[in-house]
Order: structure tokens, then C-alpha cells, then sequence
């Protein structure tokens, strides 16, 4: 059946690949090559900004393209080039500069209350790849890769802007240099343009090259770039060698500790860069959200670690690599089984040491995309202790272990691709697992950007000893993606045995579901708003083995922006009866849940303004269970000034009469009925001296008790329903009282471009026993009776680039 419909969707898509091309008008720049470069620091009085000609005429495009651009605010941009780096200086006039938004903010945090200027470079004109490049009115900068569908600010480089003021307006001045870039080696470059001005105080954004809202993606309409020619770029070939200093002190010990390493940029050829982090320390990654976990799936968290989050775009071709794998948990673990009469397992290392790591990748000129990505992590071990004859001896829970992945990603028709990526774990010893997971993924639109074919076909395989476990998934999704009434279909598999989790993550296998949707929307002002968007969907979910149904859906959302920036919108869902087949944790068992409504409302306030908040309310109710879900969440902010901005998160949450897995004994699994109360409250807070120097506060607590005081348990049976018995909790009770803190106060100070330091305090606070009956105020008395865990670190990253040594070696 789902080759069948593969099939089907692919005649679909056969037919649809015929409609013709959109029209589309591009403006062209004339770049001009030039001997003496501008000063770049805001002020666009060099000579050479005289002589070149000025690039205008920008279009309305946010938010609707409708409307002339008034004389009074339009924009200009002029572009030049030598054989080091790309110039641009732009002109934003405006009639009233007071009224210019400028919060500070640092590198990358340019969606706050400030206008931004943006340049985005395509340079091998394929209507999917850009790098943009940001500046805000305040003068924060930030870049970021995109490509369709997604805007990568984890990537960073190395440029230079400014601005500045003045009664006519701000300027902006740009020094971008080829370190930055990729492009083809040919002496005739064939680049693409965009130029973007966002204006808060209007709620306007004007394009340079006009953009279609209603069709197709931006990176599809940018205009051309003629005259770059016989660049001869120098050697990328840049380090950032980095020196950390940490000192802890908990419960009356007190650790110091010294790290080095460094990371290196080079260039391989004008398209391919290498990457590689060297004795990699990642001690000042921000820490994880962790929360109470009472289901069946693995708790996760998102990459902190910057070598993992840069330049990893075609890594994550067909979401099949998960980095936080690279030096995670171990993959085994000490069980009682393991250990001997009198022994016990002490120091249970949480995670494993990342030696070295390197990544490769590149475009060529005919826009095949290739990657390649491997990581080593070091030996782990475990240290067991005789508590009789004090006899220690070590097991091993992670041998020496290589991540490795290759990725092949051809484009075509500015709109499609399709990739080719393979993934691969090899432990060292025949005792530990070994993993490979091959993907085909593809995402392929018409020329005239009206209906879409995205969708994966995955192969896992697993060998373990004794054990060679082959798996497969699917993904198909149709879509519409044009006009204002939208639709589209889907369908997703995978078999019982698929398993991606040595490098990827996917929580659940064997399911065949499948999906459809519809929506409306509007890309032009009317009536009282600015835009809103109408979604209608339906889910069918059955097992892939046996062809069980598991659980219908069907459901709407909505969403609607004022035209004063006030928004809100909500989702609601209806469930039909549901076999989990998860929550009991053996294979072939299910509960069954009854039928529920459920639904949630947000509203969200002006930014613009001093004091804004965030507030959304849900909740969920089944029909013949008594279960219930209660969620709400409150999150004002306030700007004092332009240097300082906090921000507050509260959310309650509360699920009376909950029933779920609390045990097994292999073959009989007990329920419990309990009430879940969780309470989350963070802090961010953020004092910016300039673009360069801030101090930043974060703070998250969250408190979560699960409390089966009201002794009700159950024996699953086999039909999914629920035998109330007795059942003794003495051994291992399932009462929790769950509590967290954490607390980080920084100083970061860009020093140099590429170039910062981090004075990072942070404290930490952990509690986890069976008090369930304690409210929120006594879990915190029994929290601050805990140790903490106090640590200070400094840490300094030093940007060098070859070509600046050379010349200072010249004199």
C-alpha cells in the first residue's frame, strides 16, 4: 500500500512539473572594482561612495507588496570590490530619525526592537543557497545561511559594519570580506542579490528586488550581480585558539580546572571549507531545560555547542543527525547483573569526552552540495568498588567511538533538490553496537512555485552482538503552496525494527499514518489586520505491524496579526479513542485512553512598546477517564531603555487524574493514578553597554511533583483497559517531588572582530525525592538545603587570520 501511493504522488508530480515558469523581473547591479577601499565606519564619506552609482527603488513587501514607497524613506544601496572583500554602503533616509527604534542588543540578536538593514548574497545564483548579513540601527550585526525554508543564525563569520546618523536618516556600511563567502572558481562570477529594510516604527519591510508574497519562497527572487570578475581571493585560512579557566566549589569542595584548543577554518578551494575543533572544551554551553520525564520516550535537548550548530545545513539534510549523540551518555550502562556479590558502580559518567571533530563542505559550481562530518570521542569508563575487600576495578561503557556522516545534495530549477546522506557509528570491540542509517530525501516543486513534493526514504541498520537489525521509514508529503486557499496531503512509515538513535533521534517506530490539510490566508492589509492565516486538519494513525487504528484527529488553527501589531490565535483538536502502544513499554501491550477536546488560546502584545506580555491559556478533557489538562502561561517584558530589556516566563501547568506506567515485571504492567503540578519560572535580562559589551542574566526554575496519594493502581490488561488492584509501593515508591535551579550571570565582550571574552558565574541546584505532598514554597526550603554547585570560568577565543600575518610579517 505505501509503494502504491509513493507511486501515485509521483505521477501527480509528473504531471504538475510541465506548468510553466513564473515571471519574474530582476534589477541588475554593475559592481565596480576598485584600488583604494572606503574606511568602514558608518560614515559614508570616502571618495569612492561619491562615484558609484546609487541602487534604488526598493518594493513593498510586509505587510502586503500594495503601496508606493514614500521619497521621504526610500533606500539606496552602492556596491563595490576589490581582491579582498565586497563593499556596500547604504543609504536609509527617513523624514523623522528620532522615531527610529535602536535597542542595543549583541551578535545575532537583531529581531529586538530596532530597525535592520539586511544584504543577501547568493553567490551561485541558484534561488535556494544565501548567506545574509544584518545590521541593526544600534549597530549590532549578525549573519546567517539560508536556504528556502530556514534561516541558520548558529553560522558565523567574520565582517565588518557600521552606521550612523544623521537628520536625513542612518547609514550603514559594510566590508564583507571572501573568508566569508563561497563561490564558484570561475573568472566570470554569476552572483544574485537581495537588499531588505525593516522599519518597526512603520511595521514595513521594503525589498530592493520586488518579492512576491503570495508565491514561492524570497531566496527565489533576487536580483543579479554582473561585474565580479577575476577575483583572486587570498588563502582562507583563519584560527581561533581558545584558553578557559574554571573554578567550582560544592558542598565543601572546590575544583580548578585549565583548558586549551582551538578551532580552524580552511579553505580548501573558493567553494569548500574545512572545519575542525581540536581538544574541544565546552564548558560555558548554556545549560539544558531539563523537566520531569514520566513517559516512555527519552528526554532531549537542543545543541548549545557551537562547532555543532555552525555550518551544519547539509548535515541536517533529512533530519537524520542528532549532535548531541557526539559526546552524549554512554551507550551502555552497570547493571546489577554486572556487578558482583559487595560491588557497587560509583561515578556514572553522564556524558563522553569529545577528542577532535572536523567537517567538510562545499558546492560546486553545478550545485551539487557534499559534506562530510567525523567526530572521535575518547574511552569511557566506570569505577567499581567491593565494599567488603575495597577492591576497584574499571568497566568500559563507551570505547574509543567514530561519528561519521557524508551527504550529497544536488539542486536544480532554483526551487528543488534532492540529497543523498549516510550516517555511521563504529565502536571499538566487538562487545559494543555499530550503526548505519542511509537516507533519500527530496523536495521537488514546480517551475512556477505552485505545488510541492517533499519526503524521505530511510534505511537503518544496527549490529550488535549477536544481533544484525535492518529498519526502514518513510516520508510523503503534497502540497499546494500557492495563492490564498492552500492543501495538501501526507503519509509517514516506519517499521517496527527502524532505529536512527546511535546519531540521529526518532522516538517511535512502527506507524502508518497519514494526513491531510487545508488553509486560507491573506498576503495584502484588510479590514482591522495586517494578515491571518485559517488551518483545517485531519490525522489517521495506525501500527505498521500489526495494521492496527491507533487514534483520528481532526482539528483547526488560526492565527491574525492588527494592523497595531496586536496578535492572538489558538488550536483546537478533537481525538478519537487511543491505543498507546507506547506508554506500557513492552512490545504487543497498549493502554487505551478515551476520547478528548482540547484546546489552546495565545494572545501576544506590541514589542514595539516599553511593556509587552505574551499570554496563552489550554486546556484538554477526556470524555469517559476523568483525566484532565490545565496549562497557562504568562510572559511580560519590559524595555527601561534601550540598553536594558527583561524578560519573565511563568507557566502552571496541572493534569488531575492522570493514569500511566509506573512498572513491569516483564509481563504484567502496573498503572498508577496520580496528579502531575509542574511550575516553570525563567528570567532573562540582558544590559548592553554597546554591540560589543553586555551583561546578561538567565535564570530558570522548574518544580514538578507526581503524587499518587490517592493509592489507586492498576494491572494492565490485555484488551488495554485497567484492573484496579492493590499494589505496594514500599520498595520503589513513585511519589516524586521534582526540583531544579539554575542560574547564569555573563559578561561577554567582543573585543576584536572574531574575537571575544566570557566571564561566566553559574550556579546550579538539584533535588529529586518522593515529599509529593509538598507545595511549591516547601520544595524550594528543601531545594536550598541542598549543596550548590558554584562555578566561575573565563574564557578567552582569539581570531587570526593567515593573511594578517603575512602582512605583519612584511612590515
Amino acid at each position: 500500500m505505501n509503494i502504491q501511493l509513493h507511486s501515485k504522488a509521483y505521477a501527480v508530480f509528473l504531471l504538475f512539473v510541465t506548468l510553466q515558469s513564473f515571471a519574474q523581473e530582476r534589477k541588475e547591479i554593475i559592481a565596480e572594482r576598485i584600488n583604494n577601499p572606503p574606511k568602514v565606519d558608518g560614515v559614508l564619506d570616502d571618495e569612492i561612495w561619491k562615484t558609484l552609482p546609487a541602487h534604488g527603488d526598493f518594493q513593498m513587501w510586509q505587510p502586503g507588496n500594495e503601496g508606493k514607497i514614500p521619497k521621504e524613506i526610500r533606500s539606496e544601496v552602492k556596491m563595490a570590490y576589490d581582491n579582498k572583500a565586497v563593499y556596500f554602503g547604504v543609504y536609509l533616509y527617513d523624514n523623522q530619525p528620532d522615531t527610529v527604534l535602536r535597542q542595543f542588543s549583541q551578535r545575532d540578536d537583531i529581531f529586538v526592537q530596532a530597525d535592520h538593514f539586511s544584504i543577501a548574497i547568493n553567490t551561485y545564483n541558484d534561488g535556494t543557497n544565501e548567506t545574509r548579513f544584518f545590521i541593526t540601527s544600534a549597530g549590532t550585526i549578525g549573519d546567517a545561511r539560508a536556504d528556502q525554508f530556514n534561516e541558520d543564525f548558529s553560522y558565523n563569520v567574520v565582517f565588518d559594519a557600521k552606521v550612523s546618523f544623521d537628520a536625513q536618516g542612518w547609514y550603514a556600511e559594510f566590508k564583507i570580506p571572501y573568508n566569508a563567502l563561497r563561490f564558484p572558481e570561475v573568472n566570470i562570477q554569476d552572483w544574485s542579490i537581495n537588499f531588505y529594510r525593516r522599519s518597526l516604527s512603520r511595521n514595513q519591510t521594503h525589498t530592493w528586488n520586488f518579492i512576491d508574497n503570495k508565491i514561492g519562497q524570497r531566496t527565489q527572487y533576487n536580483g543579479l550581480v554582473k561585474g565580479v570578475e577575476n577575483v583572486n581571493p587570498p588563502v582562507r585560512l583563519t584560527f581561533f585558539p581558545f584558553v578557559q579557566g574554571l573554578v567550582s566549589h560544592s558542598d565543601g569542595d572546590t575544583e580548578t580546572d585549565f583548558s586549551a584548543g582551538m578551532d580552524v577554518k580552511y579553505g580548501l578551494s573558493d567553494s569548500f571549507t574545512l572545519d575542525a575543533t581540536l581538544i574541544p572544551d565546552f564548558g560555558q554551553a548554556a545549560f539544558d531545560e531539563v523537566r520531569l520525564n514520566l513517559g516512555p520516550f527519552e528526554q532531549t535537548f537542543g545543541e548549545n555547542r557551537q562547532f555543532f550548530t555552525e555550518g551544519t545545513e547539509l548535515f541536517n539534510k533529512g533530519n537524520i543527525f542528532f549532535s548531541r549523540r557526539v559526546g552524549g551518555k554512554p551507550s551502555t550502562s552497570i547493571s546489577d547483573d554486572d556487578l558482583n556479590v559487595n560491588e557497587v558502580a560509583e561515578d556514572a559518567p553522564s556524558k563522553v569526552n569529545l577528542l577532535n571533530a572536523l567537517k567538510i563542505s562545499g558546492r560546486t559550481k553545478g550545485n551539487l552540495g557534499i559534506g562530510f562530518f567525523n567526530a572521535i570521542t575518547e574511552k569511557t569508563e566506570i569505577r567499581i568498588t567491593d565494599t567488603i575487600t575495597g577492591a576497584v576495578r574499571k568497566e568500559v561503557v563507551e570505547p574509543i567511538s567514530n561519528y561519521n556522516i557524508f551527504v550529497l545534495d544536488q539542486q536544480f530549477n532554483k526551487n528543488s533538490s534532492v540529497s543523498l546522506i549516510n550516517t555511521n557509528v563504529t565502536r571499538s570491540g566487538s562487545e559494543f553496537r555499530n550503526a548505519n542509517v542511509t537516507g533519500l530525501v527530496w523536495n521537488l516543486a514546480n517551475k512556477s512555485n505552485s505545488y510541492r513534493l517533499t519526503g524521505r526514504s530511510l534505511v537503518s541498520h544496527i549490529n550488535s552482538p549477536g544481533d544484525n537489525i535492518g529498519g526502514f521509514a518513510s516520508e510523503l508529503d503534497f502540497d499546494r503552496i500557492k495563492g490564498k486557499i492552500r492543501y495538501g496531503f501526507g503519509h509517514d512509515l516506519a517499521n517496527t525494527t527502524y532505529n536512527i538513535n546511535d546519531l540521529g533521534v526518532n522516538f517511535r517506530n512502527n506507524f502508518n499514518n497519514f494526513r491531510v490539510s487545508a488553509s486560507y490566508q491573506i498576503f495584502e492589509p484588510k479590514g482591522l489586520f495586517n494578515t491571518y492565516r485559517i488551518n483545517v486538519f485531519a490525522r489517521h494513525r495506525r501500527l505498521y505491524d500489526p495494521s492496527i487504528q491507533t487514534q483520528n484527529s481532526i482539528g483547526a488553527n488560526w492565527f491574525f496579526v492588527t494592523k497595531k501589531r496586536f496578535g492572538f490565535g489558538g488550536r483546537g483538536a478533537y481525538n478519537s479513542k487511543n491505543q498507546d502502544y507506547f506508554e506500557p513499554r513492552i512490545d504487543g501491550r497498549f493502554v487505551t485512553f478515551s476520547r478528548s477536546l482540547g484546546g489552546r488560546m495565545f494572545v501576544s502584545s506590541d514589542y514595539r512598546k516599553k511593556f509587552a506580555y505574551d499570554i496563552s491559556a489550554g486546556t484538554r478533557q477526556w470524555f469517559d477517564d476523568g483525566q484532565k489538562i490545565y496549562r497557562i502561561e504568562v510572559s511580560p517584558r519590559y524595555r527601561f531603555s534601550d540598553k536594558l530589556l527583561v524578560i519573565w516566563r511563568s507557566e502552571y501547568y496541572n493534569r488531575p487524574n492522570n493514569f500511566g506506567y509506573i512498572d513491569d515485571d516483564g509481563t504484567d504492567v502496573f498503572l498508577g493514578q496520580r496528579d502531575i503540578i509542574s511550575l516553570e519560572n525563567s528570567l532573562s535580562a540582558s544590559y548592553n553597554f554597546d554591540p560589543y559589551k553586555a551583561v546578561n542574566l538567565r535564570f530558570r526554575n522548574f518544580w514538578s511533583t507526581a503524587d499518587y496519594s490517592d493509592n489507586v493502581f492498576y494491572i494492565l490488561n490485555e484488551n488495554g483497559s485497567r484492573s484496579q488492584i492493590d499494589y505496594d509501593i514500599s520498595e520503589d515508591n513513585p511519589n516524586t517531588n521534582f526540583n531544579i535551579w539554575n542560574l547564569d550571570l555573563s559578561f561577554n565582550w567582543r573585543f576584536a572582530p572574531g574575537s571575544e571574552a566570557t566571564l561566566l558565574y553559574r550556579n546550579q541546584i538539584f533535588n529529586d525525592d518522593e515529599l509529593s505532598t509538598l507545595n511549591y514554597t516547601q520544595s524550594l526550603d528543601n531545594l536550598f538545603n541542598k549543596p550548590i554547585k558554584h562555578t566561575l570560568s573565563l574564557r578567552v577565543v582569539y581570531f587570526l587570520d593567515v593573511n594578517n600575518l603575512k602582512r605583519s610579517s612584511k612590515g
